[in-house]
Order: C-alpha cells, then sequence, then structure tokens
C-alpha cells in the first residue's frame, strides 16, 4: 500500500515543469511610505503568439476589491485590472464573484521574500508579467498634495505601477530576471498605457530582487492547491 502511495506521488510529478517566481520585497521602503503596507502585485503569465493570459498571483486588495471603502481602485494596477477583466469575461462570460477570485489570490506578503509557483507545459514559451504598486510612496513629482495643481492624491497612489516583463521558454532549467518595461498610467482620453518612467524614485527598488526559475516539481503524497496550466 505504501509503496502504491509513492508510486502515486511520482506519477504525479512526472514530466511536469513548474516556474518558480521569488520576490524579495524591501522592508526600509515599505516601512518610509504613508501607509507602511506592503505593495500591491500581480503576477501573471501570456502565452507567446496565442495572447491568451493566466493570472498566477494578486495580493488581496486588488484580487477581492477591499479598499477600505473603495470598490474598485483601477490606478494601483492599471494593466493587470484590464486583464483581469478580460480573463473573468472568457472564463464564465461575466465577472466572477469574489469567492472566484479567491482562487487565484493570497493574504498581501509582508517584506522579505515571496516565492510562488505554476505548473506549465514542458517545452512551452511564455512572457511573464509583474506589475507592482506601493501605496503611499511619494516624491517631488508625484506628491500627496500639488501645490500647483491644488489636486490630492486620491488613492494614495503615489508613485506609479511600474510592469516588469521576462521572456521565458520552458526548458530542462533555467532562470530569468524580468526588467522593467514602463510604468502603466491613464492617458488623457482614460486609456491603460505603459510608458517611460518619468519622475520615478524609490518605486524601482520596491522589488529589490526578482528572479524566474525552471523547476522540476519533488514528489509529495500530500498534494497542496496547486495552479496548473495545462
Amino acid at each position: 500500500m505504501i509503496g502504491g502511495i509513492i508510486f502515486f506521488a511520482f506519477a504525479r510529478t512526472w514530466n511536469k515543469t513548474e516556474l518558480e517566481f521569488l520576490i524579495h520585497i524591501n522592508q526600509e521602503l515599505v516601512h518610509q511610505s504613508v501607509f507602511g503596507e506592503s505593495p500591491t502585485f500581480a503576477i501573471w503569465l501570456e502565452e507567446s503568439g496565442k495572447g491568451a493570459t493566466h493570472t498566477v498571483f494578486a495580493t488581496r486588495r486588488v484580487a477581492t476589491g477591499d479598499w477600505e471603502g473603495k470598490r474598485d481602485v483601477p490606478v494601483a494596477l492599471p494593466v493587470w485590472s484590464m486583464v483581469n477583466q478580460a480573463e473573468q469575461l472568457i472564463k464564465s462570460g461575466k465577472v466572477q464573484d469574489v469567492q472566484d477570485e479567491l482562487a487565484i489570490s493570497g493574504a498581501t506578503p509582508l517584506p522579505g521574500y515571496f516565492r510562488t509557483r505554476v505548473r506549465v507545459k514542458p517545452g512551452s514559451k511564455w512572457t511573464c508579467w509583474i506589475e507592482v504598486n506601493l501605496a503611499g510612496d511619494y516624491n517631488n513629482t508625484y506628491p500627496e498634495y500639488n501645490p500647483v495643481t491644488h489636486q490630492q492624491d486620491e488613492y494614495g497612489t503615489g508613485q506609479p505601477a511600474l510592469l516588469y516583463k521576462a521572456e521565458v521558454e520552458v526548458l530542462e532549467a533555467g532562470m530569468a530576471v524580468p526588467a522593467i518595461s514602463g510604468m502603466s498610467v491613464f492617458d488623457k482620453e482614460n486609456r491603460v498605457v505603459v510608458v517611460p518612467l518619468q519622475g520615478i524614485t524609490t518605486a524601482t527598488e520596491v522589488f529589490d530582487e526578482i528572479s524566474i526559475a525552471v523547476v522540476r516539481p519533488k514528489p509529495r503524497i500530500i498534494q497542496k492547491p496547486f495552479l496548473e496550466i495545462l
């Protein structure tokens, strides 16, 4: 019986491959921000040549819309908010409820190391995206209150969300380091655009370490709930 269980554990991981995202959240910058909360971020994959997206992880507030009195704050993660809306419509024909959204969310990680994995097909190719925003990380370009325009930062966004990107081919082993594609903002016509960094200072250091590794899962007799993209 024990031998059968062990064989089953190996069978479940045979010819399986995972992408492991490892992120280090800068504790000092979190503490220096006005709210002192860990950053809001989301991780998703885009199939090369197909355009289909698969959300791997999103922090609790952005995934559930829990913004302490505000239902939606798209300026927190503009690109992922748009991606998520499209995913929900494709999956169900309508926006899923909060219970469904929790399947891809988790407690917002504390400063320090954060790690998550997603199972993918060996040999597949993906564009990996990570979008992050640390609320209340104001600077001279993005102040809490602008005395010239007399505008208040309504949502406490601080510096705009940054978008990271990496191209990954799922081979036997390998590692990629995402690079900043730009900052995601809304233009004058209220469209989401990704533009070169302007007036950004500490936001580039909120994640002071990011890597994506191709790994082979170890056999486990007890399997935890796991996101798998077939």
